[in-house]
């Protein structure tokens, strides 16, 4: 087996190096299984370290220069020689255990692509009503968190990768084609939950339930065109970190 983990980064100097350690890490569940495996860091359009960080880590840089994170995650995919693609977000922090769930999945045979439940490094008031409701509904819907996917590379490539018309919610898309797919295949679909992934609540800190609330609105309101705009879609795109 051949497992390529791939990784989009903007701007992610910071929690990268910490990031990058916990992925190698847990790499030990594919090393002990005699398995392949690549770690693939796009820098996509970063203005600072990300790429010698990633570099100075011993892993694979490519470069996009359009600012989406599916077009990142399509070019890090692209450049991936693995029978299996690992779609990890470059401020989450995988665990050994969450790792060897994944590969029981793989080599399991049944199992066309999957996720996990989330877990926030820090406690905050959105972060407690935030993540039990998307744990929730991600178990109940198959619903695949962005900074958590896994799927067969020629799946993900036959269905054409994330959608380049959403600057956000692309991992809801990709995960409602995926289920097409599993229930033609006759496979399945699957959120771990036993270990779920550690990622940073950096966002929770840095932006207000207005801006929350401002962008929940103008989506609403607009029946979804603001999922296809880059500005509205600001808490992904503005640098902050």
């Amino acid at each position: 087996m051949n497992v390529s983990i791939v990784i989009p980064a903007y701007n992610e100097e910071k929690l990268l190096p910490a990031a990058l350690q916990s992925i190698q890490a847990a790499c030990t569940a594919f090393d002990v299984r005699g398995w392949r495996r690549e770690i693939i860091v796009c820098d996509n359009n970063s203005t600072d370290g990300t790429a010698a960080v990633a570099r100075a880590a011993g892993v694979k840089v490519v470069f996009e220069p359009v600012n989406q994170i599916s077009r990142a995650r399509n070019t890090g995919a692209a450049a991936a020689t693995g029978d299996w693609l690992l779609f990890i977000d470059a401020d989450s922090f995988p665990t050994v255990e969450l790792f060897n769930d994944v590969a029981d999945e793989m080599a399991g045979g049944r199992t066309l692509a999957g996720g996990c439940l989330l877990k926030f490094d820090a406690t905050r008031n959105m972060a407690a009503l935030f993540v039990p409701l998307w744990n929730w509904t991600s178990r109940a819907l198959r619903w695949m968190a962005g900074s958590f996917i896994f799927c067969e590379t020629a799946v993900f490539r036959q269905i054409g990768g994330f959608s380049l018309e959403l600057f956000v919610s692309e991992e809801l898309d990709l995960s409602r084609r995926l289920k097409g797919e599993a229930r033609r295949m006759k496979r399945k679909i699957v959120i771990l939950h036993k270990h779920p992934l550690v990622t940073s609540s950096r966002k929770l800190h840095l932006y207000t339930m207005g801006d929350y609330l401002s962008l929940f609105w103008n989506i609403v309101i607009r029946r979804g065109r603001g999922l296809k705009e880059r500005e509205t879609c600001y808490i992904w795109y503005d640098g902050r970190r």
